[in-house]
């Protein structure tokens, strides 16, 4: 146990996003009855425990979030003890469903316990006991074999039908992740595809209803989604990423990881366009101390067809959707997305598709600038989630499978008392 949890105000909110080797907390609190939050504050550190959002040592992994959450803490001047959990990774997989219901009563009017028993009739499918649902995203209701109902609560019909998208994990990766929350010290709320999050606040009501794809390019997985009719229709997770061109950079110029991200950020592209001149770069050996110097095309020559690996894959992926995501283009974010260039490569090999980089709206989200960077889309994401209770369906579920089973007898027998 690293520390004991503390309590914070009722409405303080917390998001804890692990990414493919970073742990970032940020404390926020929403702003009356706008739907925007407020962040107060929050921190991100590094995790040598994770790799692509999977974790790979619990006790690194246990030690950053107690760091990350007890930063944001100090930056918030703020305590908590729950969080809202950012999930990403190759054992994510997602798919698609249908389910119906009869409405038997002589009124047949719709409730809201018919719209549940339909939901529950579309999330009964066969899954091996290694995996769970993560959640169940209605996408579209049917009345009597009418389409395109969003919320048929109140309506009149004999069959009411749904289709669904279904994301489902890999239970021993979402109990590694809830225990390393748990030795930190705090409790997790709910477990959340980080997608689904950074979605909410990225993607507009209009995007989502003609039809776009949202890129999370995260540093060794990318998490894909496609909207259209107002939902999300396909999701998927690559294992790839950002930290792929830091580390081709790294064996190419022979120097360290840490030195390669550096150039990488300051002075590296995505785009020939974006190369000023040959200018040379001086930095350092694997040992720290050689001296090199570097050429900007050089840099080039590593970095581009890396990029174009990256986006040939994503390309592959979305076959079959190319007409779905036409009008709205593509949304890029996560911190892949800040190398420069990343836009017009992403157009250029895309097929010409419209690109721009997801920026949180300030009427959603209050924050310092630092925390304006799409690194931390999915964590401001996980804030605006936490405001929306229809989409909490698994928030109970969460709350109590972190417990073995006789704690879960006592705490229930404290709950009838109090």
């Amino acid at each position: 146990m690293i520390r004991k949890s503390r309590r914070g105000g009722p409405e303080t909110i917390a998001s804890l996003d692990l990414g493919s080797g970073r742990v970032t907390c940020l404390i926020g609190v929403p702003e009356g009855a706008s739907g925007a939050v407020k962040v107060l504050g929050g921190a991100s550190v590094p995790c040598r425990g994770l790799k692509g959002g999977v974790v790979i040592n619990i006790v690194e992994t246990t030690l950053a979030i107690a760091r990350a959450v007890e930063e944001a803490e100090a930056a918030a001047q703020a305590t908590v003890s729950s969080v809202w959990l950012g999930v990403r990774g190759a054992h994510l997989q997602s798919f698609n469903n249908r389910g119906a219901y009869n409405i038997a009563r002589t009124d047949r009017e719709i409730t809201a316990g018919d719209v549940a028993s339909v939901v529950a009739s579309a999330r009964a499918i066969p899954l091996s006991s290694d995996r769970e649902i993560l959640h169940v995203v209605p996408q579209g209701f049917s009345l009597d074999r009418q389409r395109g109902v969003p919320h048929p609560v109140g309506m009149e019909a004999s069959l009411l039908e749904v289709e669904v998208h279904l994301v489902t994990a890999s239970s021993g990766q979402i109990n590694n992740v809830l225990k390393a929350v748990a030795e930190a010290g705090f409790e997790v709320v709910e477990p959340v595809y980080g997608l689904l999050a950074a979605g909410e606040m990225l993607v507009t009501p209009e995007e989502k209803d003609l039809g776009c794809a949202l890129i999370d390019i995260g540093g060794q997985s990318i998490s894909l989604g496609v909207y259209s009719e107002g939902a999300i229709k396909h999701s998927k997770e690559l294992p790839l990423g950002a930290d792929f061109i830091t580390r081709d950079l790294a064996v190419g110029l022979k120097t360290s990881i840490a030195t390669a991200e550096r150039i990488k950020i300051e002075h590296g592209f995505a785009h020939p366009s974006f190369q000023d001149g040959d200018a040379e770069i001086d930095c350092h050996g694997i040992d720290g101390r050689t001296p090199l110097r570097v050429k900007t095309s050089e840099m080039k020559s590593i970095i581009l067809p890396r990029v174009e690996d990256i986006f040939n894959a994503i390309g592959e992926s979305l076959q079959g959707y190319e007409d779905v995501i036409a009008p709205g283009g593509a949304i890029l974010t996560g911190g892949g997305s800040r190398l420069r260039g990343t836009v017009e490569a992403a157009q250029c090999i895309l097929d010409k598709l419209p690109v721009r980089v997801g920026v949180p709206h300030p009427e959603q989200v209050r924050c310092d600038d630092v925390w304006m960077s799409p690194s931390y889309a999915t964590a401001l994401g996980l804030l605006l989630y936490a405001r929306s209770p229809q989409r909490h369906g698994g928030a109970e579920r969460a709350a109590r499978r972190q417990k073995p089973a006789w704690m879960r007898k006592i705490s229930s027998v404290f709950e009838e008392i109090f």
